[in-house]
């Protein structure tokens, strides 16, 4: 399945690489951080900080872009996604930031250009909510926390 998303380069997101997937079957396409040239954040272990992409998006009605981790930046570093999967809503069209959390042990770098999130572009649906004064009995019933084992 494939939908078309628009791009928006903005001033600081000049030639920087688009989204992109990196193998055939990938889900997330990866995005890098528009941090200005030779302004890296720093984050020190515990911190966290709002990263520019250098683009905005127009997704079409019906679709979302989930924001997520890097595996391979969370087991090499400990430094992954807060608020994950981040919603971009596809009637927000301001830059995508990426929220980055270090929970590793050493300070870590981001410099422009630095693979720092996957986006995921996914379908979703809108409910109808209705009041009810009951609900459909299950065998699980009010269970949860573990209640399934």
């Amino acid at each position: 399945m494939s939908v078309t998303v628009r791009l928006k380069r903005l001033p600081h997101g000049a030639g920087l690489p688009l989204p992109s997937y990196r193998s055939s079957h990938a889900a997330g396409l990866d995005v890098v951080a528009g941090v200005p040239e030779g302004t890296p954040v720093e984050l020190l272990p515990g911190a966290r900080g709002l990263i520019a992409t250098g683009f905005a998006l127009e997704l079409p009605h019906g679709y979302e872009a989930q924001v997520r981790p890097r595996s391979g930046l969370a087991l090499k570093h400990g430094v992954t996604l807060l608020n994950s999967p981040g919603t971009v809503d596809a009637d927000y069209r301001g830059e995508l930031m990426v929220i980055l959390v270090n929970h590793g042990t050493e300070p870590f770098v981001v410099r422009r250009g630095d693979r720092i999130a996957q986006l995921v572009i996914a379908p979703v649906a809108q409910a109808e909510i209705v009041a009810a004064d009951a609900l459909g009995e299950t065998a699980r019933g009010q269970g949860g926390f573990g209640s399934t084992g």
